[in-house]
């Protein structure tokens, strides 16, 4: 349990260095006359991604939740495949790239990296995570919920995007 933690740690770190990253590039978007949407889903998602790391050290210890090597190796895997797909998707955009949904009016789409084969390969990674990351340890239950939540919020997200992107291009 004790490198099963250390890797829940491992990504909670990395969520930090990437909510660095986001702040960084949210005044660099804002100083080029970015336009925020969502901001009402923001506090859910933040909230849903939390859940998420907190269930991932709560179930396999409260729930007596065993390592089986037969899905917790596979689904390392996935977990490690997703972390690569994100940071993919934070270099593609560069400084567009924002866990909020900031958009430069004007500013071309990306097309490039990950891009070419996805509208929204960030999501992918973030729907492979939640599903794969608890599962590392058994912990379906986390697995479960977190992923039909993300599914409701994903949905909200997707539109928001797609909607400010849409306008952003027509303006």
């Amino acid at each position: 349990m004790l490198w099963y933690t250390l890797l829940v740690l491992a990504i909670a770190a990395e969520r930090c260095i990437e909510l660095v990253v986001a702040r960084r590039n949210a005044a660099w978007t804002l100083a080029r006359a970015g336009v925020e949407h969502g901001r009402g889903h923001y506090p859910v998602m933040v909230a849903l991604h939390t859940a998420l790391l907190v269930g991932c050290l709560i179930e396999p210890v409260l729930g007596g939740r065993p390592f089986l090597p037969a899905l917790g190796w596979p689904m390392l895997g996935i977990v490690v495949l997703a972390q690569a797909l994100r940071w993919w998707c934070i270099a593609t955009l560069g400084p567009y790239w924002n866990t909020r949904v900031i958009v430069v009016p004007g500013a071309r789409l990306v097309r490039a990296g990950p891009y070419r084969f996805a509208r929204h390969p960030n999501y992918v990674a973030v729907v492979a995570e939640i599903a794969a990351l608890p599962l590392v340890h058994s912990a379906w239950l986390t697995a479960t919920v977190i992923t039909t939540a993300n599914a409701v919020l994903l949905g909200v997200r997707v539109h928001c995007e797609n909607t400010a992107l849409a306008g952003a291009a027509a303006a």
